[in-house]
Formats: C-alpha cells, sequence, structure tokens
C-alpha cells in the first residue's frame, strides 16, 4: 500500500515546514515540496490512498516511554490490558509505548521479562518495547542484566521507595549502577526517600489523617529532593547515567539541572499530570465522605504537588529550558470501585496511579497553545526525545525517509473535549481529565503505514504493534 498524507504542515522537532509526506509499506519513502512529482511520475496518481491534510500539522507519532500495562500493585491490577491499553493511546495519537516488565522480589529478571512478553505479545494495537524494573538486586540478577541488551532491552528501573515492594538501598543502587556504566544501559530511578515517607504516612494515620489528601502530605517534596541529589551523587560514582522518572518538586529539577551544568549525562521526565493537576485539588470537592475521597483519583506518586509552592510553572519552564527533557505519563490505571476504594479509610491502601495514555499528547498540545512550549517543542518532548533517550531514533520519533511510517494528522482548528464518554477509551470508569477542554484534535493516526484511527474511529486490530528491540540510548553526551 502507499499513501499520500498532502497539502499539510510537517512538524519535526527541529522546524516545521509544508510538504507531503509518501508512505510506501510501513516506511516514509519520501517527504516532497507539496504537488511535487516522483521520478517524472505525478505521486497523488500513483498511490493507493490519499489523506488530505489542509490546514493541519503532520507529526511523528507519539511514544510514551513510562507506562504500567496489568501491573499488580496494592493488592490489585492496573486496569488496562495491553490490548485496551493501547488502543487508548491510539485513539490519542501515541503509536509507540515502553512498558516495564517487573522481577518481583525472589523471583529470576529473565522469568519477569518473560511474562511480561506473555502479556504483550499478540495483543497490542501499536508498537512496544520493555524496560525492565529490578525488583531484587541479587548477583544472579545483575548478571542476567547484562544481558538485557542482547535482547533490546537497554535500561531498568530501581526505586528508592515502597519497602518491602520494590525497594533497593544504596548499596544495592550502586550495584546495579555499576552495570550501567559498563554496559551503557540506562539507569531509570524512581527517586522518593520510601523509609523515611512510611514512618511520616503512619504517623498521619495515627493522629486520624487518612483522607487522599495526606498521601501528598507523607511524600513531601523534601523527601523527592533528598532522593533525587542522592541518585546523582550515586550515578556521579559510578558514572552511570542516570532518568529519573515522573519529576514533579520544582526542587527536584533544580537537583537535576545543577548535576546537568557540571556536564553529567543525568535526564529528567515530567507527566502531564504534575503540569496541570495540584495537591490542593485532592482536598475534594465537598466535606462530606464522599467529596473527601473523590480525591483517591488523582493519587500517585511521586504525588501531585502544591500550586501555591509554585510547582507547575517551575515545571513547565524546565520543559522549555530541557532541564527536563521528557513528558511520559506513568500511565497505571485504576477504576475507583474495588481499586481505588480499597483505601477508603487508609490512604496508604489507594492503589497508586493514574490514566492519562489517551490525552497525553492533547494535554501537551494544550500548553503550545497558551504559550508555554514551542510547536516543535512539543514534538520533541513526546516523540522525538523519547525516541533518540531510548535507543529508537530514526526509526521512531522523526518524519524522514527510512523511518517507520507512525503519523498523525492533527488538526489545529478542531476541539477535543475530555472526559467520561466523550474521548475516553481506558478501561476506567472515571477520568482523571473529567471537564478538560482542548484547542486541537488528533484526526488520524497511523502505524507503520496502516491507518488505525481516523475521525475518532479505531480501524486497527488487536496484534497490530510489533515488539521493538530498542538499542542503547542516543542522548547521552
Amino acid at each position: 500500500m502507499k499513501t499520500l498524507i498532502k497539502n499539510g504542515t510537517v512538524v519535526n522537532a527541529t522546524g516545521t515546514a509544508s510538504a507531503d509526506v509518501l508512505v510506501d509499506g510501513d516506511r516514509i519513502a519520501a517527504v516532497l515540496a507539496p504537488g511535487s512529482t516522483l521520478l517524472g511520475f505525478d505521486v497523488e496518481s500513483n498511490v493507493d490512498t490519499v489523506i488530505d491534510a489542509a490546514g493541519k500539522y503532520v507529526i511523528p507519532g507519539g511514544i510514551d516511554a513510562h507506562t504500567h500495562m496489568q501491573l499488580p500493585f496494592g493488592g490489585t491490577e492496573a486496569s488496562d490490558t495491553f490490548e485496551s491499553g493501547t488502543r487508548a493511546a491510539a485513539h490519542g495519537g501515541t503509536t509507540s509505548i515502553i512498558d516495564f516488565a517487573v522481577q518481583t522480589y525472589g523471583q529470576r529478571l529473565e522469568d519477569g521479562l518473560a511474562a511480561w512478553h506473555e502479556k504483550a505479545a499478540g495483543n497490542c494495537a501499536i508498537d512496544y518495547g520493555f524496560h525492565q524494573i529490578v525488583g531484587d538486586v541479587t548477583a544472579e540478577s545483575l548478571e542476567a542484566l547484562r544481558r538485557l541488551p542482547d535482547e533490546g532491552v537497554t535500561s531498568f528501573k530501581l526505586f528508592m521507595a515502597y519497602p518491602g515492594v520494590f525497594y533497593s538501598d544504596d548499596a544495592q543502587i550502586l550495584k546495579a549502577m555499576q552495570v550501567s556504566r559498563d554496559t551503557g544501559m540506562l539507569t531509570m530511578m524512581h527517586a522518593e526517600n520510601g523509609p523515611a515517607i512510611d514512618v511520616l504516612a503512619q504517623q498521619l494515620v495515627d493522629q486520624g489523617n487518612t483522607d487522599p489528601y495526606y498521601h501528598g502530605i507523607a511524600r513531601a517534596w523534601e523527601l523527592e529532593e533528598e532522593a533525587t541529589h542522592r541518585a546523582i551523587m550515586l550515578a556521579k560514582v559510578t558514572g552511570a547515567p542516570l532518568y529519573v522518572v515522573h519529576v514533579s518538586a520544582k526542587q527536584a529539577v533544580e537537583q537535576l539541572a545543577w548535576a546537568r551544568g557540571k556536564g553529567q549525562n543525568v535526564f529528567g521526565e515530567t507527566c502531564p499530570q504534575y503540569l496541570y493537576l495540584s495537591l490542593e485539588d485532592q482536598l475534594g470537592a465537598s466535606s462530606d465522605e464522599w467529596g473527601k475521597f473523590e480525591g483517591a483519583k488523582w493519587v500517585c506518586s511521586t504525588p501531585l504537588r502544591s500550586r501555591a509552592e509554585g510547582h507547575q510553572d517551575s515545571l513547565w519552564q524546565a520543559l522549555r529550558t530541557n532541564a527536563l527533557q521528557t513528558v511520559s505519563t506513568d500511565h497505571c490505571p485504576f477504576c475507583m470501585k474495588d481499586q481505588k476504594d480499597l483505601g477508603r479509610s487508609d490512604f496508604r491502601k489507594i492503589p497508586n496511579g493514574i490514566g492519562g495514555i489517551e490525552h497525553r499528547m492533547d494535554l501537551m498540545y494544550q500548553g503550545v497553545v497558551t504559550g508555554e512550549i514551542t510547536l516543535e517543542r512539543w514534538v520533541e518532548l513526546t516523540s522525538t526525545t523519547p525516541a533518540r533517550m531510548f535507543g529508537v531514533y530514526g526509526e521512531k520519533g522523526v518524519i524522514q525517509p527510512g523511518a517507520d511510517a507512525d503519523l498523525v494528522v492533527y488538526d489545529p482548528n478542531g476541539h477535543t473535549s475530555i472526559g467520561l464518554g466523550k474521548t475516553h477509551h481506558m478501561n476506567m470508569d472515571y477520568s482523571a481529565w473529567e471537564g478538560y477542554e482542548i484547542d486541537g484534535h488528533v484526526d488520524t493516526v497511523l502505524s507503520r503505514g496502516r491507518v488505525i484511527v481516523d475521525d475518532n474511529q479505531y480501524l486497527g486490530r488487536k496484534g497490530d504493534g510489533e515488539f521493538v528491540k530498542r538499542g542503547l540510548s542516543q542522548y547521552l553526551i
């Protein structure tokens, strides 16, 4: 199949241009001046399908580099399967995800990765890859970690939070980072001081403060700043590259900027929830029992931060200055009924996570509309840099000949109303983004040259997505 996307404005991280995009099979064959001929032939009359993108942007498909499909957590499991979650991603203009394979305590690392392959294979609507969560740092798992690049898994995640679940102490982190240094793998870090958080959380509950709001109080920004600094120092000692996930506190950003200013290979991501939502939202809609518990919708870790303290504005600034390099979702959805409800009497038992994979591209485009970021930076944060950071650039993250034909036609004159029953295909019984209005719209989505979404209709099939073996990071200095 040959497809021509004509009359659009092609947007790459490096600039925009009026151009036609010719797709041949699953690859981009050419980026042409509008109305060009190719080898003397009129292009439009020699293709199978023509998509008119007049007045619209043509962008590389979004890459969400931080998702958790079917993740067991907090006595339940994330409500999106690889099938439902990737279908929702496609509706929102995301054409690739990188999910986290999990090694639990006492499990062989290889078995954890195999389990995630089994969950995803034949189920994904879009392409997918894996990071590896190392939940049990032992000599055996560190040796297995060294072999993962041969499997196309070139990054791994450690936790300074969640004692008794995923937590690694400083000695374990240092040993894993030495593997990162030796292999070129990227160390990803959940940077919060978990033991201290647990003490504060217990004290709050003992005082009768059990509402969802206190989740964020227990996870104070000082504990994110401290852990971020500690992770940076361990990375400096070992010479490992470091990528800090879901940064929410402006003080943690300052630590990253300080390290980057000294030339260290240190990077950070944030998520839409930290740019738009706040700790104050979790106070609830009213003082009755339900109103207070409504804040459970936005319980995630790291937590939402106070708007009064200026965290949101600082994060937008960090995206402009490249103190933060990417925007992912940390998509880890749970329904209110039978899942978030588990913590109705104790915020510590609320499964941590927000569903947002469907809305990331729209929410970040709204930042273009409001002047927070440029059009090119939108593409850079949501597609190009994730591709470079995680070793798939050239195949993905750019519109150029030879790249995968993962493309989105985005209408800046369209409109998107977010909410349950509006633009909501995630397997959740509520929307964390209920009522948000976006001055733009995803019109058409192509994955490897196939139209999988058009005019809000899903045209893809279960299993369309392929596993992507990733190379080493192309972003290191």
